[in-house]
């Protein structure tokens, strides 16, 4: 009987404790779900604010310099051969000597073209006596057979045919000691235009010829240094702001702070295939000298456009992996417009696409912001 009681109050317990337990489980699943439908509720009601820059979209003009390498080279700039072979007799100029036009510069020596000489001129003598021998033979008959009968016609043709055969000998005479004077005057190296020496490979005595004929290095090498060429080498993108008589300034290492002036003279007009740039020369007045061939350039090339274009501060152009593209507000809200980038410059850009003056355009733009973006609360500049 006490074994049976006893059971009996442990049952009791056990379901007392199983009631109890299952009430706590079910008081902690009501709060949970009202918990998360309460959080529910939350996200439902929230909507995202982004708040950005943004700025007016206008037209204007980019003005910027591009800097790039330039070369000072002589105006002009020849090597000066021997034409014959010879030797040289004298040296009347040495490096930096400044010279003019048609100047004696050295004196050759070649005993071969003056015995040539001789012999050409006693050919071209003894032609002449020929000559003149025959056609004093053909006057005479001539003036004979005016009287019929006194000389035969197959005569007088014979006289007349002697005669024209000695002109042309006479004439080939002429040639060759004309060759042979051109050549004796070569022996005398004249400047073939005003410049500077800038070098000398030979001394007095040196046997010399044409190149590759005795003479591997020139006698000497004449420059043009009152007048300069700059060469510069543009690249293809900018040679639209380059013309006929653009000016540019530019300024070399030996004269820091000194700036100069240049004109473009020349254009190539055609793209280098290896650098993908034009050749462009501008002419440099030197009167003074003080600008040597060789001296390295620093140029500046001013990129002014020559119309107009929207201008962006250049945060405000996103370069996605898919596209380029700006963020437009309309009607408050984010709307990405694609766009072409043109130059740039002083943090700024220019773009093309189908934007409209007055847009408003924000001016940090990144791909967080989506399309439909609410944008209400704007921050204009």
């Amino acid at each position: 009987m006490y074994h049976l009681c006893m059971n009996s109050m442990n049952n009791t317990k056990t379901l007392a404790i199983t009631l109890m337990c299952g009430l706590q489980a079910a008081m902690l699943l009501s709060s949970c779900g009202h918990s998360e439908g309460k959080a529910e509720n939350t996200d439902a009601t929230t909507k995202e604010v982004i708040t950005v820059a943004a700025t007016t979209l206008h037209k204007g003009k980019l003005a910027s310099t591009l800097q790039i390498p330039g070369e000072l080279v002589a105006f002009q700039q020849v090597d000066i051969y021997a034409k014959v072979s010879s030797f040289v007799k004298k040296l009347n100029v040495d490096v930096g000597s400044e010279v003019s036009t048609g100047q004696l510069l050295a004196t050759m020596e070649a005993p071969e073209i003056t015995s040539q000489l001789s012999g050409a001129e006693s050919r071209l003598k003894s032609q002449e006596a020929v000559y003149l021998a025959s056609k004093a033979n053909y006057d005479r008959l001539h003036e004979t057979s005016l009287t019929p009968g006194t000389v035969s016609k197959n005569d007088l043709d014979i006289a007349q045919a002697r005669m024209k055969s000695d002109a042309a000998q006479l004439e080939s005479a002429k040639a060759a000691y004309k060759e042979i004077t051109d050549n004796r005057n070569y022996l005398e190296i004249r400047a073939p235009f005003s410049g500077i020496v800038s070098a000398r490979n030979v001394s007095a005595g040196a046997y010399v010829g044409p190149t590759g004929k005795g003479s591997e290095f020139p006698l000497f090498t004449l420059q043009e240094q009152k007048k300069l060429r700059l060469v510069i080498s543009v690249p293809e993108a900018y040679t639209s702001y380059l013309t006929s008589n653009s000016e540019v300034g530019f300024t070399v290492k030996a004269y820091a702070g000194q700036n100069f002036t240049a004109k473009v003279n020349r254009l190539s007009g055609v793209m280098d295939t290896r650098l993908r740039s034009q050749r462009i020369e501008m002419d440099v007045t030197n009167n003074d000298k003080k600008l040597m061939p060789g001296m390295i350039a620093e140029v500046k090339i001013p990129l002014n456009t020559a119309d107009s274009a929207f201008i962006l501060p250049k945060t405000a152009v996103v370069n996605s992996t898919v596209n380029v593209f700006v963020v437009r507000v309309t009607n408050g809200k984010a709307e990405r417009v694609l766009v072409q980038t043109g130059h740039d410059a002083d943090g700024k850009i220019e773009v093309y696409g189908n934007l409209n003056a007055g847009d408003t355009i924000v001016t940090v733009a990144s791909e967080e912001i989506r399309d439909g973006a609410d944008l209400k609360h704007l921050k204009l500049d």
